[in-house]
């Protein structure tokens, strides 16, 4: 939990570590399985994760944990549709503000933001208790909403409220800067960036503050930032490789300028989940990369997606131009 709002990697790869020991100390006992479980499915080893998960139930032990991480595997990887029937017979039986997130945040991956946006305004009615953890979480998954749906202003007052409610929140304040700097905002963008970038293991905070310092005509301070960024990638993606190629895709996209190397590692991302981030990921760095056959590929499966976002649609269209297909049946 550290690791996940203090955006701490060290973290994670500690509970990894103490994970393993305890399947090597208690291989009977099904809560080191479910541990471990966790532990994998953070670094996206998805189908080992899974694998700890049969090892669970056959030790007898079954219930709300196990099903949760399930659908979040589920969630994770674009099976939306198993994740949907478990997200809704939590929600269902025990309606809380984890159950009715946890709904919404997947309707809002699956295109249903409408559905999504009842079930996030309901989620805080059902809380009662003063920790902000839960709070902060469910503010920063609606910004991401509609951050993703090209409606950034309305993001910020959701990243804002989270941030304010937990400032230690990394993601929170990361995607915070980077909804400033979409708005013209840079210098607050680099305000929230630069301590990030300093104290955190995360090459992402230095990967986005090289972009906005690259896009705000600071290119020797972008260069700094740049140059750790690619470093620590390098080191991520050689311990981390499923966890770490999107975000490094990313990096390379921009602020990297290496869109070969992005494609390898989006290509990379896209066989451990098949969702429309990863599509994306690969369009972009195809387009990019001028790999017109990948880009084609890519913008087939998209193409026929019941919804997408506005800069997916975006790549989506420039992608089939490319290959002939402008009206591909299902491209919206």
């Amino acid at each position: 939990m550290r690791g996940q709002f203090a955006g701490s990697i060290a973290d994670y790869e500690r509970a990894e570590r103490i994970a393993e020991q305890l399947v090597s100390e208690a291989p009977t006992d099904p809560v080191s399985f479910l541990a471990r479980a966790q532990a994998r499915s953070t670094f996206h080893r998805f189908a080992e994760a899974l694998a700890d998960l049969e090892q669970v139930e056959r030790r007898g032990l079954h219930g709300q944990r196990v099903e949760s991480l399930r659908a979040a595997i589920f969630q994770a990887t674009g099976r939306y549709d198993e994740a949907l029937a478990v997200r809704q017979r939590a929600a269902q039986s025990r309606p809380d503000i984890g159950s009715l997130g946890a709904e919404a945040s997947l309707r809002a991956d699956r295109g249903e933001i409408d559905e999504a946006e009842r079930l996030f305004v309901e989620a805080p009615n059902h809380y009662r208790d003063v920790s902000p953890f839960p709070v902060a979480w469910l503010y920063f998954q609606q910004g991401l909403m509609w951050m993703r749906e090209g409606k950034l202003q309305r993001a910020r007052e959701l990243f804002e409220a989270a941030h304010e409610r937990l400032p230690a929140y990394a993601s929170v304040q990361g995607h915070l800067a980077e909804v400033e700097a979409a708005l013209g905002r840079h210098e607050r963008a680099v305000e929230l960036l630069r301590p990030l970038a300093q104290t955190s293991d995360d090459p992402d905070y230095a990967a986005q503050l090289a972009r906005i310092l690259g896009d705000a005509g600071r290119p020797e301070e972008a260069r700094r930032w740049r140059a750790a960024a690619a470093t620590r990638y390098d080191e991520l993606i050689a311990r981390h490789p499923e966890a770490f190629a999107d975000h490094a895709a990313e990096f390379w996209i921009a602020a990297g300028g290496d869109p070969k190397k992005a494609l390898a590692l989006a290509q990379t991302n896209l066989r451990v989940r098949r969702t429309p981030r990863a599509y994306e990921l690969v369009l972009q760095a195809a387009l990019a990369a001028r790999e017109s056959a990948v880009a084609c590929d890519a913008a087939v499966h998209t193409g026929a997606l019941s919804h997408q976002w506005p800069s997916l649609r975006a790549l989506t269209s420039r992608a089939l131009v490319t290959c002939g297909q402008p009206h591909l049946e299902g491209n919206r």
